[in-house]
């Protein structure tokens, strides 16, 4: 087990974005984030829309300093092309917890790769890898590399050797962005140099022939590889370099005649945990139509663990590793691989850790879903994101199964690739069984990178990257869902909420940014139910009515955090937000008597003199006099104005609040007693009866 000091650790922390060391406990499986690769943010910085939005990149950066154009599309063609707007589909939001995936069509990319389909015959989008840099593979064999901003980099290949190789069936790029390896549907490999653009190798026998390439994955050693074919075999690829000669050793793994292989996922460092003891023997996962095993390739091959998989014939298996990160003691934390796996509608979670010079797994958990999976990928080690066979995103929280929102991409057209786990280009020699489950698969069309999720659409490319949560919160004040927003960052606040992303610090400090975060939400929305949200009849009952509504939902979340800071809560429900409200009249009033059920209840004991004396003398003017006695037997004494309020019950004869405040507030027993008397010896010498009143 990789044991992590807490001095080590503080630097780990640092490097995942966090202020301070968070305390993680038993209770909390969900295993903070680890992974702090750089993003694509200048891709995902666009506004939001209801469904999903094109990302509105200008014109401009498709042209390099000199002006001309660096991409297979003019300027004038683009902006003729007509962007794919997609119909909005509807989708599950859960309100405690809103929108959790921001969902944007990468419009640039999009737009090139159809430009290049139909100028340069490049053909349909085929697979897709995501690094720093965006690789998209194509139907006749050509290979389009984007940078972050969305510009054209590389156009590798062409069609006369996509005509031999057939379409580009998979892609993978090593961890500094210098190499690209690319699969092709007859088979053949080829590895690029990304820095240059140039080709470096074509690898025609790594592996039978006849058969298309299904995988091809980069290991954390640049000079390692792998890749599993439509026999269902797993090769491992060695890359050397001899007297100035580059050569590529191939080592069978497993044989597809044992079973066929449809997924390889290798253990990958990130930049947090590069010393991680895992990458020493660098894990390798593979998933047939009946087993998960585990396989270490250094410094020799072996199999380290194995699990039973089922389900229906027309399912494939799906694999995600995320490392994670365990506080074991007051002074310890470990950093671990987990890796989810499963087929059908079930999913497992192993922890993988390294003790005593030996690998050991874990169970954590079993799900069983109500839908069939067919891609599955980690967000955050909390946060895991499905795909299901009817094509919608499920969006889960690991520790407690939660479903957190369901989003439809139907519309997105998912690139499957059924063609190559047929082998169509080569004949189709493969079996019944792996033709009948390739219906589905879509691994190199579902993607992650640095926690952003990438789909390959025939027409377009999208990214899903996790909201923060005070995004959450914006993307309903943006909507005018005032209610609604309060209601997720009460959830923040109280812990409740889930997929929680950009709220570093302690557990004090977290509070704090929330509550006031709250503050700012309560007086915008104040604000807004008086100006832009208030009815515009006239009608007196309408605005009461109205502001009956809004009172209630300030008073409870000002109580809320009051019972934090009471001073805080004072100051805000009895300054700002009751100095707003008596700018009408109307809203004055009903904020008073909006006050009244909290007082009797005891869950608002405390209010400012001012606040006290307008309350009294609203009730006074409407002849309300019992419901103010009612309401003062309930108040915190020390917190009146004693003076104001004895002279007002006694010149209303309000008895029972007399006796509490004199008992409470100043110990005096006997004097509202003597006053009493004398109420009652002028009655009896005047010979009148008492009234209810008195």
């Amino acid at each position: 087990m990789a044991k992590v000091k807490q001095d080590e650790a503080q630097g780990l922390a640092e490097g995942l974005g966090l202020d301070e060391m968070e305390q993680l406990d038993d209770s909390e499986f969900d295993l903070p984030e680890v992974m702090a690769t750089p993003s694509l943010e200048s891709i995902l910085n666009e506004p939001d829309d209801d469904s999903f939005n094109l990302d509105e990149q200008n014109l401009d950066i498709f042209q390099d300093a000199s002006g001309e154009t660096a991409s297979l599309v003019s300027l004038e063609s683009l902006a003729s092309d007509k962007p794919l707007v997609p119909k909005k589909k509807a989708h599950i939001q859960y309100a405690s917890h809103g929108s959790i995936l921001r969902h944007v069509v990468l419009k640039g990319v999009s737009a090139q790769v159809m430009s290049a389909a139909d100028r340069v015959d490049a053909g349909m989008p085929t697979a897709m890898a995501v690094s720093h840099l965006i690789a998209v593979g194509t139907s006749h064999g050509l290979i389009l590399v984007f940078d972050p901003k969305q510009v054209l980099k590389w156009c590798l290949g062409s069609t006369a050797v996509g005509a031999q190789y057939g379409a580009v069936s998979a892609l993978s790029i090593n961890h500094d962005c210098t190499r690209l390896l690319s699969g092709f549907a007859k088979g053949q490999i080829t590895m690029w140099d990304l820095t240059a653009g140039k080709l470096l190798r074509t690898i025609t026998d790594a592996h039978p022939p006849g058969t298309a390439v299904l995988h091809i994955k980069f290991t954390d050693d640049p000079t390692l590889a792998v890749c599993c074919d439509s026999g269902g075999s797993v090769f491992e690829l060695s890359f050397k370099r001899l007297m100035g000669m580059r050569t590529c050793e191939s080592r069978c793994l497993f044989s597809g005649a044992r079973g066929e292989v449809t997924a390889i996922e290798p253990l990958l460092s990130t930049d947090s945990v590069q010393d991680h003891p895992m990458k020493e023997v660098s894990l390798l996962a593979m998933a047939s139509l009946s087993k998960m095993l585990i396989v270490s390739l250094k410094p020799h091959l072996k199999v380290l663990f194995a699990h039973p998989l089922k389900g229906e014939p027309t399912t494939l298996p799906v694999l995600a590793w995320q490392f994670v990160m365990i506080q074991i003691s007051d002074t310890t934390r470990i950093v671990d691989p987990v890796i989810a796996f499963g087929r059908g509608n079930k999913l497992f979670f192993f922890q993988v850790s390294y003790q005593e010079d030996e690998i050991k797994f874990s169970a954590l958990q079993k799900m069983e879903l109500q839908y069939v999976i067919i891609a599955v990928t980690w967000v955050n080690s909390r946060t895991l994101v499905l795909v299901d066979a009817h094509e919608k995103v499920h969006v889960l929280d690991v520790r407690t199964e939660e479903e957190l929102e369901v989003i439809d991409i139907s519309d997105v057209q998912l690139v499957y690739a059924s063609s190559f786990f047929k082998s169509l280009a080569t004949g189709g020699n493969v079996s019944k069984a792996l033709a009948l489950a390739g219906e589905r698969a879509c691994y190199n069309s579902v993607v992650s990178f640095s926690n952003q999720l990438l789909y390959l659409g025939t027409k377009s490319i999208h990214v899903m990257t996790i909201r923060t949560w005070m995004e959450r919160i914006d993307l309903l004040v943006k909507q005018n869902k005032y209610i609604e927003a309060l209601a997720m960052a009460e959830s923040f606040y109280m812990g409740r909420a889930r997929a929680v992303v950009g709220l570093h610090g302690g557990s004090e400090k977290r509070t704090q940014i929330i509550a006031d975060k709250m503050l700012d939400l309560l007086l915008t929305y104040v604000d807004v139910s008086m100006t832009t949200q208030c009815p515009a009849s006239g009608k007196i009952e309408v605005l009461v009515e109205h502001y009956q509504t809004v009172v209630p939902v300030c008073v409870d979340y000002c109580l809320l955090l009051g019972r934090r800071n009471a001073t805080l809560m004072k100051d805000i429900l009895f300054g700002g937000i009751y100095d707003r409200f008596c700018q009408d009249p109307i809203a004055r009033g009903v904020f008073l008597e909006c006050l009244e059920p909290y007082i009797l209840n005891d869950n608002l004991r405390s209010v400012t003199p001012q606040v006290m004396k307008d309350f009294m003398e609203h009730y006074q003017h409407k002849g309300l006099l019992q419901n103010i006695e009612a309401c003062i037997v309930h108040m915190d004494v020390a917190n009146l104005d004693v003076h104001q309020v004895v002279v007002m019950c006694w010149l209303h004869g309000l008895y029972d609040a007399l006796i509490y405040i004199y008992n409470k507030g100043m110990q005096d027993y006997i004097t509202p007693l003597e006053e009493l008397l004398r109420v009652l010896q002028s009655a009896i010498k005047s010979s009148k009866q008492l009234t209810d009143d008195q």
